[in-house]
């Protein structure tokens, strides 16, 4: 993740360490929670940036991880979506422990590359695998936001039914936004009656959800999550006629989605 000139100020203001405080907690699947954050003089983002927070211990041993923000641009508070990760040094802690009205250090937003307005248009494909969805989460609410029918198609992998990341608030969005489509797919575990995919995403899937490639400048793609899966997604993109310069990806760890 590279940090450049961005909303928010210079850098130097930025990157400096800040305290802010969590305003409230909500769970979002038996992993994952979001935090929302008030961080004083917050200047805004854009959608698709992130933000460190870091951790000192009572021996002064500080660790520390980036986080996308969940949140759109519009919002007076950022959100945080945490993945607890047993073997984290950070995440058991911001996605277990941590209360509203404890403060935490931050900085940022940092990011330049993987961000999008409304004002780049699309269409857009929006694909996520795991809690990579945080910030294509946020450009989702920021088009929401800006009232912009912009015609955009989240794929969104996921082991489970009860690991799907905002699925109630997706559901919501495209429910009542013909140009918004949310498409799934489980790649351990589908409920009974599942209808939709039930592997892991292929060039076969992308070609079904994103369709051919569109005359001029095409589609827009943004791709989140596990090394694996971005990668080939990012493969099966190009081979299948999508420009190059017209799909970016963020990756994180290996999580197995």
């Amino acid at each position: 993740m590279g940090a450049t000139e961005t909303v928010g100020g210079g850098q130097a203001g930025r990157l400096a360490w800040r305290l802010a405080e969590v305003i409230e907690i909500r769970d979002e699947t038996p992993r994952v929670r979001t935090l929302r954050i008030g961080v004083p003089g917050w200047r805004g983002h854009k959608a698709g940036q992130h933000v460190d927070v870091r951790l000192t211990a009572e021996d002064g041993y500080q660790a520390q991880r980036s986080y996308s923000i969940a949140s759109a641009p519009e919002s007076p508070w950022i959100e945080l979506a945490i993945e607890r990760l047993d073997d984290g040094e950070v995440s058991p802690y911001l996605a277990g422990e941590v209360r509203p009205g404890d403060t935490l250090e931050l900085r940022g937003p940092i990011g330049g590359y993987f961000t999008w307005t409304v004002d780049d248009g699309g269409p857009l494909l929006l694909v996520a695998g795991g809690s990579g969805v945080a910030p294509l989460m946020a450009m989702v609410r920021h088009r929401e936001a800006a009232k912009r029918a912009i015609p955009t198609t989240v794929l969104f992998s996921s082991r489970s039914a009860g690991e799907i990341i905002f699925r109630d608030e997706l559901d919501r969005l495209a429910a009542v936004d013909p140009s918004l489509r949310t498409v799934h797919t489980l790649t351990r575990n589908q409920p009974e009656g599942w209808t939709g995919f039930r592997r892991r995403i292929d060039a076969a899937m992308l070609a079904e959800v994103a369709g051919p490639p569109h005359p001029g400048e095409g589609l827009l793609a943004f791709v989140c999550g596990p090394t694996r899966l971005v990668e080939n997604v990012a493969t099966d993109l190009l081979a299948l006629g999508h420009r190059a310069d017209r799909v970016k990806t963020e990756r994180f760890g290996p999580t197995g989605t």
